[in-house]
């Protein structure tokens, strides 16, 4: 598949997520998708963010860097949100916090086969102890 291809299939992802049109997640990710070296399934991608969005209502995710290199794609996302309590194991309580997150995607038939995913905690302990 031609990289300009792969990164349009990604960037209609990401809207997918951000719409959190959940049924037609099955159209960008497979039914066996590992994230972070864990065999999860559709069903538990679908539910991580599900969750994702129900710990952070005003997700939502900005493409700041996408580099395809078929059959992968790299992307550095940016947030700016308020968690509502916890979030990973950080009491953030609603405060408005801004971070990034690198994460590698390998395609398959157009699909996301795995992610590998690195969120900047170190960037929100900061803010939260400023």
């Amino acid at each position: 598949m031609p990289e300009s291809d792969l990164s349009d299939v990604y960037r209609r992802y990401i809207a997918c997520l951000n719409a959190q049109d959940w049924p037609a997640l099955g159209q960008f990710v497979a039914t066996n998708v590992s994230h972070n070296d864990r065999e999860i399934g559709l069903s538990g991608y679908r539910a991580m963010l599900e969750q994702d969005f129900d710990d952070i209502p005003d997700l939502h995710f900005n493409i700041e860097l996408l580099i395809s290199d078929a059959p992968y794609v790299a992307s550095r996302l940016a947030f700016d949100c308020a968690p509502r309590a916890k979030f990973l194991g950080l009491n953030i309580d609603g405060k408005r916090v801004s971070f990034a997150e690198n994460v590698f995607y390998e395609f398959r038939a157009r699909k996301i086969v795995r992610v590998w995913s690195v969120i900047d905690k170190a960037a929100i302990e900061q803010q939260l102890h400023a």
